[in-house]
């Protein structure tokens, strides 16, 4: 069984789902105000292998990923280029996806859009007033964290600290710094929803919990998002629940970020570097490659250096791959197997699952040269199926090879039948110089860029 570090108790523990055989799961989406960058593509890979490998071990995943389609930095983004906030999240989220396709991310289950939740946003805020848990100011309306018990878990602080610690502002008409807006009301020019408390937009932090709450039900099994997430904004929407006496998220998941110099990756920093560069610059199994052999609690840092060492390693997995072009023939080797399962079941040990697996294209290869095909194949077989459990899927086919490539290979593989080990060392030279990869298998050359 998984076992994950739940941050609300600050251990690793089984993550038992709610319904048997069954996980519901809940990540963070984007708001969408511009294009998602590598810090967002190292969260989305660690949910994607998160998810590929439930399902690998035979369970279902109930996934729903939001998309915050209004926002502050939506409307603000509006502003800046004169446009329509419902224009730039329409431009930005197809270019959320664009990347997260490319990177071989699979669509959740449901990915609803905050703007079609606004009436379930206002029922509940509704409740919030009615039971006395939330008030309303001149500018909208505020949850009184007072009344929510264990305000504050997430940050694993109490409430007291948060109030010593909090800036006085002048004028407030909050109860207390920590209490957060459920509905903003209207200002000129932004789009707005009708209300109880009039026109306006609902909080950030109300949007997920209408939405989890709706497509999961209480209680479902993890939450899942950055750690700069953690506080305020999953304890906000976990607030709410708990106020109104429901059960949320039975588990918390939180993934570290891609820095740069050792400083968070963010676009308020503007020291990110956007998915779509790195797509064009990069294969993108091996920046998932890179994510794997992360672990997804300890910070990543992407360089060209970091890349150009998972590109070589991702060499390494597709060259086992055309050496055994079809090994999914042969039985995996339930040894390696249970092995796998052990390490990634340690809180999603991808990394030592990843040594694991190279340590498998060695023997692979070692076999294949002293002749041992059937337990050759077997290594291969249970190397493509390990990597594909954790979205991996490898480069068997090769390139096309042109007539004058596919003669030189003849040649080449003539020569050395021959022992005529000079004339074959030439023709690998020629080969070399035409751009191709040479490799001397039992089967003969192969070639691949």
């Amino acid at each position: 069984m998984l076992r994950i570090h739940d941050t609300a108790i600050g251990e690793v523990v089984p993550l038992e789902p709610r319904d048997p055989g069954k996980v519901s799961l809940y990540s963070c989406g984007p708001t969408v105000y511009d294009v998602p960058h590598i810090g967002h593509g190292r969260g989305y890979l660690v949910y994607d292998v998160l998810v590929r490998y439930l399902e690998w071990t035979g369970l279902e995943v109930l996934h729903v990923r939001n998309i915050t389609d209004i926002d502050d930095n939506i409307i603000n983004r509006a502003n800046e280029t004169g446009r329509d906030p419902g224009d730039v999240a329409v431009e930005f989220e197809a270019a959320f996806y664009g990347a997260l396709d490319a990177l071989g991310v699979k669509r959740p289950t449901h990915d609803p859009h905050a703007t079609a939740y606004v009436d379930g946003m206002v029922a509940l805020i509704g409740e919030l007033v009615t039971r006395g848990l939330a008030y309303e100011t001149s500018d909208g309306v505020y949850l009184d964290v007072e009344k929510v018990p264990g305000y504050g878990l997430l940050a694993q602080q109490r409430l007291e600290d948060m109030r010593a610690g909090a800036r006085v502002e002048a004028n407030d008409e909050k109860h207390s710094p920590a209490d957060f807006d459920l509905w903003k009301k209207a200002k000129p020019g932004e789009p707005t929803w009708p209300s109880p408390w009039g026109d306006g937009r609902p909080g950030w932090h109300t949007e997920c919990v209408v939405m989890s709450l709706d497509l999961l039900g209480d209680g479902f099994d993890l939450h899942t998002g950055g750690l700069d997430l953690k506080f305020p904004h999953h304890e906000n929407e976990r607030a709410q629940a708990v106020a109104l006496g429901r059960e949320f998220a039975r588990h918390w998941m939180h993934h570290a970020f891609v820095e740069v110099e050792g400083v968070k990756m963010s676009k308020s920093l503007k020291n990110f570097t956007s998915l779509v560069d790195l797509l064009e610059r990069h294969d993108a199994r091996a920046y998932r490659l890179l994510v794997l052999r992360s672990h997804y609690r300890s910070p990543m840092v992407v360089t060209a250096d970091t890349m150009s060492d998972a590109e070589s390693a991702l060499a390494r997995l597709d060259g086992l791959a055309r050496r055994f072009p079809a090994p999914r023939a042969a039985e995996v080797d339930d040894d390696a197997v249970v092995r796998f399962r052990a390490l990634v079941d340690d809180d999603l040990g991808t990394p030592a699952a990843m040594g694991l697996v190279f340590d498998l294209v060695g023997k692979a290869h070692a076999a294949a040269d002293a002749g041992d095909v059937e337990g050759a194949a077997r290594l291969a077989a249970t190397v493509i199926e390990l990597t594909g459990a954790l979205g991996l899927e490898l480069d068997g086919v090769g390139d096309v090879v042109d007539d004058v490539t596919a003669r030189l290979v003849a040649d080449r593989d003539a020569a050395r039948a021959d022992r005529d080990f000079a004339r074959a060392d030439a023709l690998r030279d020629e080969l070399v110089g035409l751009g191709w990869t040479v490799e001397d298998t039992p089967a003969g050359t192969r070639v691949h860029r």
